[in-house]
């Protein structure tokens, strides 16, 4: 099956700072992958560029078949818009639209008319069918992502990049959130890529990539909690307690 996003030799310099090193790895359709690694080890540099919303150094990056680095900034920006959908921790609703207006606003900034039976399925999973016309300011934190997550996947992308989706939030609502995005992987065969800090986050997905000094150094097929927190302190150079 073809991945959904391919980077092949990818490097991301920032002046004499190589952010990522000579990356190559594909994203397979129908996956959640989660990406770890200690500050600094190159892994939202690798969501970036891997998303299209950065051009690697060298390397390629092809997403929906496109080489994304001969892109103009417009290009890219309607390639994102047909195969990629985005979860931030901050949520990025604009608090003077409803959660309704909010789900939908990418999709008619985009020319796109919503296809409202497949948002009524997406509200329904996320249990926000009573708070289609509220303000985000009156959702929880949990809430808000849930809407959050009803938007990244409105247009149907091939792949949703969730970046920290669950930084923000209480023990709770994080672990609703990080079932939803499992749910929607296995149930709807969809394809995440999240960045976490988090090693129980990513226990939910079914791989983990390790990265460090902009490599990714392992990929991990569902390691518990405690292998990540111990593989991450020692890449740290913390002493393991």
């Amino acid at each position: 099956m073809t991945p959904v996003v391919t980077l092949n030799r990818v490097t991301k310099r920032y002046g004499d700072l190589v952010a990522l090193d000579d990356v190559t790895l594909a994203f397979p359709r129908g996956r959640f992958v989660a990406v770890m690694g200690p500050s600094g080890s190159g892994k939202s540099t690798l969501l970036q560029c891997a998303a299209a919303l950065d051009r690697p150094t060298s390397g390629t990056v092809v997403m929906g078949g496109t080489d994304v680095g001969g892109l103009s900034e417009t290009s890219r920006t309607e390639l994102r818009r047909k195969h990629a959908g985005f979860v931030f921790q901050s949520y990025n609703l604009l608090p003077a639209l409803s959660v309704q207006d909010n789900i939908t606003l990418p999709l008619r900034l985009a020319g796109v008319r919503p296809d409202l039976e497949w948002l009524g399925e997406l509200v329904h999973r996320v249990g926000l069918r009573e708070r289609l016309h509220h303000k985000p300011a009156e959702l929880s934190g949990g809430q808000q992502q849930r809407a959050a997550i009803v938007r990244a996947l409105a247009a149907r992308p091939d792949v949703v990049f969730a970046d920290e989706p669950t930084g923000a939030l209480d023990l709770h609502s994080a672990g609703q959130v990080l079932d939803l995005l499992r749910e929607l992987v296995d149930e709807l065969g969809q394809t995440v890529v999240m960045v976490t800090h988090d090693p129980v986050a990513a226990t939910r997905a079914h791989d983990t990539l390790v990265m460090a000094d902009g490599k990714v150094i392992d990929v991990l097929a569902a390691p518990t909690s405690e292998e990540l927190a111990v593989r991450l302190t020692r890449l740290a150079g913390e002493p393991v307690t």
